[in-house]
């Protein structure tokens, strides 16, 4: 068998299996216990619904399971908080100063050429390539490229904004 790791964004609620089990409209099978704590968790990128209540995948995993996969998106590592922002997510660290900065992922695209020195380059009428990168909208309501610190990057205090 393979080993993997993934990161997936969730939702989650506790409901034990035999709750899970009534909301599914399945029997409890007869060697599972229906008491076992455990979570509701609703995939929110990928998967089709497989309920009606729901707009994301949904499953059962057991309270153990779920708590050593799963962390709230507050109190994130850097590496999950990257993660988050390639997936199109705001992050931003809880002992930032200024109210309304967050870091968010550029891909890679292009721009019209307009400085000179791009334009001696590339040419008066092209298109400069650049490749992704982290940005960060600052206190002042602009943006800047951002490269994270090494506090930054050992902070637990990451959030999904």
């Amino acid at each position: 068998m393979k080993q993997y790791i993934g990161v997936k964004l969730i939702n989650a609620t506790p409901m034990t299996r035999a709750e899970y089990n009534a909301f599914r409209g399945w029997q409890l099978p007869a060697d599972e216990n229906g008491a076992d704590e455990g979570f509701l968790v609703e995939y929110l990128d990928g998967g089709k619904p497989n309920t009606e209540q729901y707009q994301g995948y949904v499953s059962w995993s057991p309270a153990e399971v779920f708590h050593n996969a799963y962390g709230v998106t507050n109190g994130m590592t850097f590496g999950l908080a990257i993660e988050a922002a390639k997936r199109g997510h705001k992050i931003s660290r809880a002992g930032w100063n200024g109210k309304g900065m967050f870091v968010y992922h550029v891909t890679a695209d292009m721009y019209p050429v307009k400085m000179p020195a791009a334009k001696s380059h590339f040419g008066d009428n092209s298109l400069v390539p650049y490749r992704a990168y982290l940005a960060m909208k600052t206190v002042d309501n602009d943006v800047v490229p951002w490269v994270a610190s090494q506090t930054d990057i050992l902070a637990n205090d990451w959030s999904i904004v």
